[in-house]
């Protein structure tokens, strides 16, 4: 895997979601899932009821995530970032102890007990983007007279 998708695959295991965009039926869809890396393969875990694995079963989806919401730790630089890539997608089923690193299972979504559905993800065409802003300076700030 070339250096820039190391790096891109290294953030993703800094924030537990992000957004796979599709179509279903023709229309753009966005659907919110959790992610974990398994042997450089990106596993998503999202809700079965929606319908979206099936939508992305077979086909090529796009996936990202960053840090836009949560301040950026001494590992991000002081740096904001996103990850996109698109790649293949298939419907997979974890193994209990995989299953088990996607953490807590959400109670409900839209009102529906949750249903676990995952995607199996081979990024291609990875890209990571970065926000860098100038660090505020320590040092006491003086005022001529």
């Amino acid at each position: 895997m070339p250096p820039e998708e190391l790096h891109a695959i290294e953030l993703l295991g800094r924030v537990p979601y992000g957004r796979l965009a599709t179509s279903m039926r023709a229309l753009p869809i966005l659907a919110v899932a959790r992610h974990i890396v398994i042997d450089g393969r990106v596993v998503l875990r999202m809700h079965g009821g929606l319908g979206y694995h099936e939508a992305c079963n077979g086909t090529v989806v796009a996936y990202g995530a960053d840090n836009f919401n949560t301040a950026p730790s001494g590992d991000d630089n002081g740096e904001l970032w996103s990850v996109q890539f698109t790649g293949p997608a298939e419907i997979v089923r974890p193994t209990p102890g995989q299953q088990e690193r996607f953490g807590a299972v959400p109670a409900q979504v839209n009102g529906e007990p949750f249903a676990p559905a995952y995607l199996g993800v081979d990024p291609h065409f990875v890209s990571v983007h970065t926000l860098g802003f100038p660090r505020k300076s320590t040092e006491p700030q003086h005022s001529v007279i």
